[in-house]
């Protein structure tokens, strides 16, 4: 009885030892994980910088599109109607003394200020006096600072033809050298609905209607404003003397004189008119 209770023992032991263990094997079940699932944050958008303008481009503005200082107009066919044409395309410095200034700061809206008359200058052709005598205009544009956060820096110079007091004319023919040309500069040229002074008179493209036409400058030193006795007596000799010149009688002729008043040197004119009636 005692040989068999020995063997029994044993067998109990071997079989609780095998089931604590496992048999001795792995187990095959996979290790639950306690970490959280790991989730990627959204890329931050990004934005795209307007393309810069092509030069040559023509557009077809209205007169109040052309003197805002940030335009999204799309450019048109330039053998179709339009009343304007990029002239020049440039970079803007925006960077003075290690610090970035905003698109629309004094320093960079007078950059383009300053940088885009003289490249029409060179542009158009002409004598200062021959484009002095013109309705054509140069305007420019700038990125929104939006666009200007978004990375784009350049400026857009483009030509213009006053018809009237708030109003364009459209553009036509080559422009580059324009006023190099006779044709150019009675196309392009300054005139007048009636005498200067006269209650009908209204500056027009010469291409326009017109009685009387701006045929010379009487210019001044830049600076402060003259005054206006200065400025009305300046022009009575040099116009009447340029009048005398284009009139068939040299005796009895017609000439008049507009002087640039307070708020037109402000903006730039810094210069009379002279004018005589025209054959038209």
């Amino acid at each position: 009885m005692r040989r068999l209770l020995l063997p029994l023992l044993v067998a109990l032991v071997v079989a609780a030892l095998t089931a604590c263990t496992g048999g001795g094997k792995p187990s095959a079940e996979p290790t639950p994980s306690t970490s959280a699932p790991s989730t990627s944050a959204p890329a931050p958008p990004t934005a795209t910088a307007v393309p810069v303008p092509e030069n040559r481009a023509c557009y077809d503005l209205d007169y109040d599109q052309a003197v805002a200082p940030t335009s999204d107009a799309d450019p048109v066919d330039c053998q179709a109607d339009h009343t304007s044409m990029t002239f020049a395309v440039g970079r803007l410095d925006t960077a003075v003394d290690g610090h970035l200034l905003a698109v629309d700061s004094d320093h960079a809206q007078a950059q383009v200020a300053e940088t885009c008359p003289g490249r029409m200058a060179d542009f158009v052709g002409g004598t200062r006096e021959a484009r002095r005598l013109s309705m054509l205009r140069a305007v420019w544009f700038t990125p929104t600072v939006e666009e200007s956060d978004a990375g784009a820096s350049w400026f857009r110079c483009d030509l213009t033809a006053l018809a009237g007091d708030g109003k364009l004319a459209p553009l036509t023919g080559r422009l580059a050298s324009v006023l190099d040309k006779p044709a150019g500069q009675e196309r392009y040229g300054t005139c007048g609905t009636a005498e200067p002074g006269t209650p009908d008179f209204a500056r027009v493209i010469c291409s326009e209607r017109h009685s009387w036409r701006a045929i010379a400058t009487v210019p001044f030193r830049a600076g402060a404003y003259p005054g206006l006795e200065k400025v009305r007596a300046a022009g009575d000799t040099p116009c009447q003397d340029a009048a005398r010149a284009v009139a068939d009688d040299t005796l009895n002729f017609r000439w008049g004189y507009e002087w640039p008043t307070a708020d037109q040197w402000a903006a730039g004119q810094t210069y009379g008119l002279c004018w005589a009636p025209s054959e038209q």
